[in-house]
């Protein structure tokens, strides 16, 4: 049997054109998608469906310009090693420690997440006990190899998007009126203006909805880390940010749709039983609350093997640029980074002890400061991508095989809808985990990771360093 290809940097093209598609698709599909939309339902009732489409048309535009970046170079430190070639050895660094600790408080939220449900069906063993056999389970996966990842993340997304899609073919149906046995009674497009209007908590609402939703999309730019240990990593970067519009219009889009028209918006069940739960229990369907939570914990466990993974893959990328310790860039035979592996979820264990032993003071910290880490990523893809469009263009134009569109000029808008959202987060001072207290914390954060990076040139003498060839992959 031929041995797996190697992308010239320890790590082993595993990942196979079918686990790439999964990966890019199931990325768009958080956890989040299924907890989360129902606040934004109950926030800005219908027309949460336009915060939806406001914050997925920045998700195209964001991923269009890191799909040019990637496809041209693609490395398995994705944005933060095209920010250390654009910006500079301390964007790089910033963003990739920044990247890299969001997904370890992510880590201890999704095994959390997923130790509730498990203990809700054998309460036997303890919630904390749960964390731990998740925890476990998928480390073990992905010290395996890239391929088992893979694996696991195809059957994980793969659930997710059957799930959805049969969500959206009988949710239709309902609506329509030709789903047989259903209770539609309370089905309708009617939904979407007979209770108070398509807006009826006024067109703010569809702001504060943005806030509440925009975090769930967070993982779209995964498929651009995985794309390193494909086969063909210039085509898979390429089908991934093609496709990118009309999984977030099917998946988002298309399943928000279907929730407001089977239900009106406020309706108490969408509250008290999650957006999802509350569609199908409308319709009559048994056990629609145990159906959405094994959807969930598919979720949940999806989420957990990817954040691990991508997790894991910064630190490889940062050890190879001298930016993490060197051991995170040294990978078994296998090709796994298993030091980088180990770190990161060590660190997801501790996180996931604060959640356990100090959940308002500590890990509240850590998940405040952490929430806007999203809008910091995107925020430093554009203005690389401003940078890198101008080198790639003198010094290889054939590896443009993607095009940001509208360039310069989309790029600069999409810059200005960034800011303006970060900005309309700090008039949002309700609760502990308000938008301003989330900026504030994670622009702490950010602003001590740079003061860290600018240290570190000064005490290397300024001496600038170039990429290293073990995060590279030969495009041909």
């Amino acid at each position: 049997m031929t041995a797996p290809k190697t992308d010239g940097s320890g790590l082993q093209a595993g990942l196979k054109n079918r686990h790439l598609s999964m990966i890019a698709i199931g990325g768009v599909i958080g956890a989040g998608l299924f907890v989360g939309s129902s606040s934004g339902i109950a926030t800005a009732g219908p027309g949460i469906l336009l915060s939806y489409a406001l914050v997925g048309t920045l998700v195209v535009l964001v991923m269009r310009m890191l799909g040019e970046m990637s496809a041209a170079n693609p490395t398995s430190g994705s944005f933060s090693a095209h920010a250390d070639r654009a910006l500079g050895r301390w964007a790089g660094f910033s963003i990739g420690w920044l990247y890299w600790f969001f997904w370890v408080v992510v880590l201890a939220v999704e095994a959390t997440a997923g130790a509730k449900i498990l203990e809700g069906w054998i309460p036997a063993v303890p919630q904390w006990g749960w964390a731990l056999i998740v925890m476990v389970v998928l480390t073990a996966t992905n010290l395996v190899s890239v391929g088992s990842y893979g694996e696991f993340e195809f059957w994980f997304a793969g659930i997710k998007v059957v799930a959805i899609g049969a969500f959206i073919v009988v949710g239709a149906l309902a609506v329509f009126g030709v789903l047989p046995g259903a209770h539609t009674d309370k089905a309708g497009l009617g939904n979407l203006t007979d209770h108070g209007g398509f807006l009826p908590n006024g067109p703010g609402a569809i702001l504060t909805g943005v806030l509440l939703v925009v975090f769930s999309f967070m993982g779209s730019e995964i498929a651009t880390l995985a794309a390193g240990e494909s086969e063909d990593p210039q085509r898979a970067v390429t089908k991934s940010t093609n496709s990118i519009i009309w999984r977030i219009g099917v998946f988002y889009l298309g399943s928000i749709l279907v929730v407001v028209c089977l239900l009106p918006w406020n309706d108490p069940s969408i509250k008290e039983q999650g957006s999802y739960v509350a569609a199908l229990d409308s319709l009559g369907i048994a056990h629609a609350g145990q159906i959405m939570n094994f959807i969930v914990l598919t979720s949940v466990l999806s989420c957990l093997n990817s954040g691990l993974y991508t997790a894991s893959r910064m630190a490889f990328s940062l050890g190879g640029r001298g930016d993490a310790p060197a051991a995170f860039a040294r990978t078994t035979s296998r090709g796994v980074p298993m030091a980088a592996i180990v770190a990161s979820v060590v660190f997801g264990f501790v996180a996931v002890f604060f959640n356990y032993a100090f959940p308002d003071t500590v890990f509240l910290f850590l998940v405040n400061s952490s929430g806007a880490v999203a809008l910091f990523v995107w925020l430093v893809i554009c203005a690389s991508q401003l940078r890198m469009r101008r080198i790639i263009e003198r010094e290889s134009p054939e590896k443009l095989v993607v095009r940001m569109w509208l360039y310069p000029y989309l790029t600069w808008a999409t810059i200005a809808l960034i800011v303006f959202v970060l900005g309309y987060m700090l008039t949002d001072t309700k609760g502990e985990s308000s938008g301003r207290t989330t900026v504030l914390l994670s622009l702490l954060v950010a602003l001590a990771v740079v003061a860290v990076s600018v240290i570190k040139e000064r005490v290397r003498g300024g001496q600038a360093v170039a990429v290293a060839d073990t995060d590279k992959v030969s495009v041909g």
